[in-house]
């Protein structure tokens, strides 16, 4: 019998919709416990494959009314495992192609909603990692923030859209995985912006996204609002005056770490600052759009991830920490491992080194750790 497959994008789009998947995951334990496909409606399995043949209890358990679909790194192993299972018995199997590899890496455009002055905000859901960028459109125009390394997605986005984008931004230096903020602005012929304090060490051309700078797409404006503590240059980006980019200072459940540079106790006092002080004085009523989330219950019924900056100052226990040095001492102990890769990934995105496609995808293998 000949094994059936599936694309990881197809797998997004169902995580994405809440429409039941059961995976049977044939990584080592440690690699799945590590990282793996979640989703409300996931029903995950996990029999390394090392062990399928003695697993005769554990494959009793596994679905076999409805589709069941193998996952492993790269997606040799878990075609291993569907046409095992196939002569186990199971008719509906399915090995997912790419692995987790190419789960990684899928991309899925979510509407966030309409811009007061014209035009949209979209949210891209990088479901494998966590990571969230946008789309700002207005009067044919647009601006990409927290490009994904992957940039297809968003030219063609802006094709089917007929639109031109102009601008695009970065939040800060990221450390969790590589930027494609310069790539896609070369491709398109678009201003690349970084905000210049954490520009110290790059080696290419940029536009400085210094605080209080105003950049225009259509007739939207998208506002640059120095926001230090993640890095010394986070700055977030307020959109007509109803949307706050967060990048990765201030997420839904939790807040940023700053340890990522090596100045942990310096930044974390930035943090502070900026949560208690420069936040704390924004109108609440702005809708916080984060560049990462750490647990799929963050996500709205839609898929998309925000909440009012009112209701994280009630909810968010990062924003919920009483003084100061007792902040510190929290942002700053039992941090989680950092993000895999995080120093060749940094090196990457200041231009210094310039790694293989296989290498970046090797880079930021795993899941993101940029909240505390």
């Amino acid at each position: 019998m000949t094994v059936q497959f599936t694309s990881a994008k197809k797998i997004a789009e169902k995580v994405m919709n809440n429409e039941p998947v059961a995976i049977l995951d044939v990584r080592s334990k440690e690699d799945v416990e590590n990282w793996h496909v979640e989703g409300g409606s996931v029903e995950l399995h996990n029999i390394p494959f090392n062990k399928i043949e003695e697993s005769s209890e554990e494959i009793n358990k596994l679905p076999k009314e409805k589709p069941l679909y193998t996952m492993c790194a790269k997606g040799n192993t878990s075609k291993k495992a569907a046409a095992y299972l196939q002569d186990q018995g199971f008719e509906n199997v399915i090995s997912i192609e790419g692995g987790m590899a190419s789960w990684s890496e899928q991309l899925e455009p979510v509407k966030i909603g309409d811009l007061k002055s014209g035009g949209a905000i979209y949210q891209f859901v990088r479901v494998g990692k966590g990571c969230l960028s946008y789309l700002i459109e207005s009067n044919g125009e647009a601006a990409v923030v927290d490009t994904a390394r992957m940039t297809e997605p968003y030219e063609t986005f802006a094709k089917e859209h007929s639109l031109k984008i102009t601008h695009v931004l970065d939040t800060h230096l990221h450390a969790d995985h590589i930027s494609g903020g310069r790539k896609l602005a070369e491709k398109v012929d678009a201003q690349y912006h970084l905000p210049p304090e954490d520009a110290d060490e790059v080696v290419f051309d940029y536009e400085p996204a210094k605080d209080g700078t105003t950049v225009e797409v259509g007739n939207a404006k998208i506002k640059a609002f120095y926001s230090p503590g993640h890095t010394i240059g986070s700055t977030s980006f307020i959109v007509d005056d109803e949307y706050l980019l967060t990048g990765d200072i201030l997420f839904i459940e939790s807040i940023g770490r700053p340890d990522l540079a090596g100045k942990a106790k310096d930044w974390a006092q930035d943090l502070y600052e900026t949560l208690h002080e420069r936040y704390d004085n924004l109108p609440k009523e702005l809708i916080v759009l984060p560049a990462h989330y750490g647990d799929i219950k963050e996500m709205n019924e839609d898929g998309s991830v925000h909440k009012k900056l009112s209701d994280l100052y009630d909810q968010n226990d990062g924003l919920n920490i009483d003084g100061e040095e007792r902040f510190i001492k929290r942002v700053t102990e039992n941090l989680k491992e950092q993000p895999n890769a995080y120093e060749d990934i940094r090196k990457t995105n200041m231009g210094k080194i310039a790694p293989s496609e296989d290498e970046q995808k090797e880079m930021e293998t795993g899941p993101n750790n940029c909240a505390v």
